[in-house]
């Protein structure tokens, strides 16, 4: 049985839930695995948009079929390429040879690029719609939300807008596929971890799409992945504009690295005392354990950050140097900056660190700690100085 869904009479849900794939894109993990959504609209016309991974071909076209039955496919709107998206142009293509793929000139060259596809195009320019006899849609080009052919499609008689990977997030839908079906409460730390880990790099072409939507009325949007929220869209585009504009919350995250707990000492000493000074929101994070995106996800939540690493051959501990490598491709900005290294013949991780701040132009509290071996209770004192300093900070 499969678990198709009628979205309005004549618009459906025709995805699929990935509950084997372990990391997205090769780099995140899914413990709650993922949605492909795909969406097939049936009347004069019949239209999909997007499709889902290749592995998923034989149950996609099941799903597709048992809507449709024996009828063709006239167009295939394309709003993204990125083959978890597109990975099955190719067997649409093979089933329903006459299909017309709708996309714009960026889309259709990676097409071809992808899938060697170069016939059947329909070019989308930006406000263009595509009559289909009992409605019309009409598409939205949003490049670089995430990629630069990224676009939306808008159906003007249901009022849904097919938004690509904007407003999506990780997680499968289990039963429900609907925001009033299911515990948003429960999703929501997966779908911000999606928005920070996969959209936040381009969040000023997120806040770009957002306004030229302004006047669209939505009714219901349907993402590439994660729910479809028809009871309340609006709370999913005010997500989106707080974490675009970096609105953080009062609270610190704390990420270590540490070989023979000295780093970690003065961590717990920091973390101690701001829960001293009334932060109630600590997250203590150590880089050898928890993957970055869980840390990244955080560091865009909350006001504070406080990165504590030791020296490892002449340079910063390397998960940790990784970790700052992807928080300086996220663009953050706007952090109350605390830094704390430790060393034992050679410190180069203090001037990583002072490297970091100056990459995303964040003024570091001071003190800035170093620590040649273990710590003494002066530089545990330290500790406290900088973590009263962090506090008032984020209190204002």
């Amino acid at each position: 049985m499969n678990q198709i869904t009628a979205i309005t009479d004549n618009v459906y849900w025709v995805g699929v839930n990935d509950r084997e794939t372990e990391l997205f894109e090769a780099l995140w993990p899914l413990p709650k695995g993922v949605a492909y959504n795909s969406y097939l609209i049936v009347g004069e016309k019949i239209v999909v948009v997007d499709t889902v991974k290749n592995s998923y071909i034989n149950s996609y076209l099941r799903n597709i079929k048992s809507v449709i039955g024996d009828r063709s496919i006239d167009y295939l709107v394309i709003n993204h390429m990125e083959p978890d998206h597109s990975g099955s142009i190719k067997a649409i293509k093979n089933e329903y040879p006459n299909i017309k793929i709708a996309g714009n000139k960026k889309t259709l060259n990676f097409v071809e690029g992808f899938y060697g596809i170069k016939e059947d195009f329909h070019e989308i320019k930006d406000g263009d719609t595509l009559d289909l006899g009992d409605r019309q849609l009409k598409f939205y080009l949003t490049p670089m939300v995430h990629w630069p052919e990224t676009m939306m499609t808008y159906d003007q008689k249901d009022k849904i807008l097919f938004a690509g990977d904007a407003f999506g997030g990780f997680g499968n839908l289990d039963g429900g596929i609907f925001d009033d079906e299911l515990n948003i409460d429960f999703y929501e730390d997966e779908i911000s971890r999606y928005f920070t880990n996969i959209v936040a790099k381009y969040s000023p072409m997120v806040l770009r799409a957002i306004s030229k939507l302004e006047e669209v009325d939505i009714q219901t949007i349907c993402s590439a992945h994660g729910p479809i929220w028809r009871s309340n869209p609006q709370y999913i585009i005010d997500k989106y504009v707080k974490w675009s504009n970096q609105e953080a919350e009062d609270g610190v995250v704390i990420a270590y690295g540490s070989m023979y707990s000295n780093t970690e000492k003065m961590v717990e000493a920091t973390a101690r005392q701001l829960a001293k000074e009334g932060i109630k929101n600590i997250r203590v994070y150590n880089v050898s354990k928890t993957h970055m995106s869980y840390i990244i996800n955080d560091v865009w939540r909350y006001k504070g950050l406080i990165l504590a690493s030791c020296t490892y051959n002449t340079g910063v501990f390397p998960l940790m140097d990784n970790l700052l490598r992807f928080l300086e491709n996220k663009k953050i900005k706007n952090k109350v900056l605390g830094l704390i290294g430790s060393y034992s013949w050679s410190g180069e991780s203090r001037d990583r660190l002072k490297d970091f701040a100056n990459k995303i132009n964040c003024d570091p509290i001071h003190p800035i700690i170093e620590v040649k071996c273990a710590p003494t209770e002066n530089e545990f004192d330290d500790c406290v100085i900088l973590a009263k300093k962090v506090a008032e900070q984020i209190r204002g």
